[in-house]
């Protein structure tokens, strides 16, 4: 094993609090997931209970996460964090195998699919800046990839596509992207300002959405829809027929239909383990790392959950698809501008009858403001999930640098990357992190790899608070101001409810899993040749 370096052999300046790190945590936290994943999750679950369990399942994961990083990042406040705390309990390949799936596309694909949901609620309000503005277009064909699925009788698609295309949108997330990378090079400081503003609006927005939802936009029919039949409604989705063709025992068929409706929720709530990449300019991180992450994931677990707790004050869960399909088939066929201004006019009207399940766009937050003001509501949201975007890309581009700084110390991974420039930043790591999300972007599957990641996701989790177990055993003697709450039954629920989850997701989603699988192992060969491991 490596020796554990302290702090102050770094050049990194100290210059986040308390409130700077737990504002990093919250604001890569929220994003636009929670605005708009409650409309899938309710396809698959069907009912106001289970949709709720399923947030609560997703927070308790969260802050049982947190709370345990919480003893690791007390023990090892080290740039690189999570990447650290990997290297110290199982050596360097699978520390290596987290830091080239989070650079290949964890981090930076997230940074890619982050900054176009920023352009894609732009076109809300400048239809000429937004995703659906194509500029380029070239057809290539059919490209497809398949995977065999052992219970299925014919091979998944998991990835497809037929041109190429480049969109106004794209080019403003490239915008976004470049232009924080560069401002995060002039110095921590720069970038803590933009994340306090940026989390401080969006978390105000929430709140905003939270307090119209639960008073002045109340729906007490859709109430009475939610609570008459809160645990209903499951057996009758479309994932629990799928999932019960190869699967005829109802309770292991809804476990994993839940377990699969929690891919949304967990990746909506992710992110907050970033933090610990930035240990080295944390002011006393012993103490404040800790701290940043059980008010940071505390904070918005709580948001989360009263949100969901407005969509349903105002929006039955059920929808009437076959309205939705219309709708749907009747703004494909919108020609003018007179012509969509009326479909948008049909989508508000029926939005109560859309319910969560078919909100427009999956724009659950947007249809409980429009409740509330039709012809606000829209331009709202959108500059609120803008806020909330921007301040996620900010914090993700400022914290991923510093994991990439880490494993260029131990020579695997470029050696600029592990230098600092003037102003105490590993601005090497930022350059080339921007520029592969910008490669991301145009590739337009950045949203297909990040479905893709989330079974390795949930398997680093389970391997980082695993070695929390490791780490007490080999590491007896290292100081632990902080040390995980309920050790060791809390952290291991942890690790058996994410192996229970992921070993769902092999079942439930195969198209996503079995390809994040093979994201990882791609970094096998690529730890054995990399010539500066060679070299140490």
């Amino acid at each position: 094993m490596s020796q554990m370096q302290t702090p102050t052999e770094t050049g990194f300046r100290q210059q986040l609090g308390l409130f700077d790190a737990t504002m990093l945590v919250a604001g890569t936290m929220i994003g636009s997931g929670i605005f708009i994943v409650s409309a899938d999750i309710a396809r698959d679950v069907g009912s106001s209970g289970w949709l709720m369990l399923v947030w609560v399942l997703t927070g308790v994961m969260t802050i049982i996460g947190a709370l345990s990083y919480a003893e690791l990042a007390a023990m090892m406040p080290n740039a690189g964090g999570q990447y650290v705390y990997l290297r110290e309990a199982y050596g360097p390949l699978p520390a290596f195998l987290y830091g080239w799936t989070c650079f290949l596309v964890i981090q930076t694909g997230s940074i890619a699919a982050v900054g176009v949901a920023f352009a894609k609620f732009l076109g809300v309000l400048v239809p000429s800046l937004g995703t659906d503005n194509i500029l380029w277009r070239v057809d290539h064909g059919d490209i497809r990839l398949t995977l065999p699925v052992p219970w299925m009788s014919e091979p998944r698609v998991f990835f497809e596509r037929t041109e190429f295309t480049v969109s106004a949108g794209q080019l403003v997330a490239v915008v976004v992207v470049a232009f924080l990378s560069l401002l995060n090079c002039r110095g921590v400081r720069e970038g803590k300002i933009v994340q306090n503003t940026f989390t401080i609006a969006k978390t105000l927005a929430l709140i905003l959405l939270i307090v119209v939802g639960l008073t002045v936009a109340v729906n007490p029919t859709a109430v009475s829809a939610n609570l008459s039949d809160v645990w209903g409604g499951i057996s009758e989705t479309p994932r629990y027929e799928e999932v019960s063709r190869f699967v005829p025992i109802s309770a292991l068929a809804i476990t994993l239909v839940v377990c699969g409706a929690m891919v949304g929720s967990l990746f909506s709530a992710d992110a907050w383990n970033n933090i610990t990449f930035t240990a080295g300019e944390i002011t006393n991180p012993r103490r404040n790392l800790p701290g940043a992450l059980a008010l940071g994931t505390g904070m918005v677990i709580i948001l989360y959950l009263l949100a969901n707790l407005a969509y349903l004050a105002v929006l039955p869960v059920g929808g009437d698809a076959t309205l939705a399909a219309k709708l749907a088939d009747a703004a494909d066929q919108a020609a003018t501008p007179q012509e969509q201004a009326e479909v948008e006019r049909r989508f508000a009207e029926a939005t109560p009858e859309l319910g969560i399940q078919h909100a427009r766009a999956d724009r659950v937050g947007t249809a409980v403001l429009q409740q509330a003001s039709p012809n606000l509501g829209v331009p709202f949201m959108a500059v609120a999930i803008m806020i909330s975007t921007f301040g996620c890309v900010n914090g993700m581009i400022l914290m991923g640098a510093r994991l990439y700084y880490a494993m260029a110390q131990d020579r695997l991974f470029f050696r600029s990357v592990g230098a600092l420039n003037r102003q105490g930043v590993p601005a090497a790591g930022l350059i080339l992190q921007g520029f592969w999300s910008i490669v991301l972007i145009f590739t337009g599957s950045y949203s297909e790899l990040l479905d893709y990641v989330i079974f390795a996701v949930l398997i680093f989790y389970v391997l980082t608070v695993w070695g929390l177990f490791i780490l007490r055993r080999t590491m007896p003697d290292a100081p632990r101001p902080y040390r995980a709450l309920g050790y060791p039954v809390i952290p291991a629920l942890y690790v058996v409810m994410c192996a229970v989850i992921s070993i769902a997701l092999l079942i439930v989603r195969p198209v996503y899993s079995w390809p994040s699988f093979l994201l990882v192992l791609t970094g096998i060969p690529v730890y054995y040749l990399w010539p500066g491991k060679r070299a140490r």
